[in-house]
């Protein structure tokens, strides 16, 4: 992989990485807050996650002047495989250490899990967005439909 596919590999799987984490830790942090189901909990952190990862990739191009139909479409096409193995990836982390998903807000064990979970998902999701890139897809898309967007 030449040097400029890698860098966009890792930014675009930073960025993924951030939008999922807003939505992991909001989504994790309110299922133990309220007392949720493991199910509720991980289903809301999927979900704020997706929408969090599509919201960054969004907003920064309706930032740069398009239009919202059209950004969002982009955002849809470049961040959807990323995001989703990242989200099997930190959940199935979450469900298989023991206590993560039954540790308090308050517990170390819970931020702990957390974060191990998404250094994980982005690990294994760097590949993923670099294979998308060298297909013409990815962030690739947004590269060319938004110059300067990272």
């Amino acid at each position: 992989m030449r040097r400029a596919e890698a860098g966009l590999a890792l930014a675009a799987t930073l960025h993924c990485l951030s939008g999922c984490a807003i939505g992991e830790v909001v989504g994790m942090a309110l299922g133990t807050l309220l007392g949720w189901s493991n199910g509720a909990t991980i289903a809301v952190s999927i979900v704020l996650a997706f929408a969090f990862g599509y919201g960054l990739t969004i907003r920064s191009l309706v930032a740069g002047g398009m239009p919202l139909p059209a950004a969002a479409r982009i955002a849809l096409a470049s961040d959807t495989l990323s995001i989703a193995v990242m989200e099997l990836v930190d959940n199935l982390f979450m469900v298989v250490v023991p206590g993560a998903m039954d540790a308090g807000i308050g517990e170390v064990r819970f931020w702990l899990a957390l974060l191990g979970s998404l250094v994980l998902a982005g690990i294994v999701a760097l590949p993923v967005n670099a294979w998308l890139i060298r297909r013409g897809g990815g962030h690739s898309l947004v590269h060319r439909n938004h110059a300067g967007h990272h």
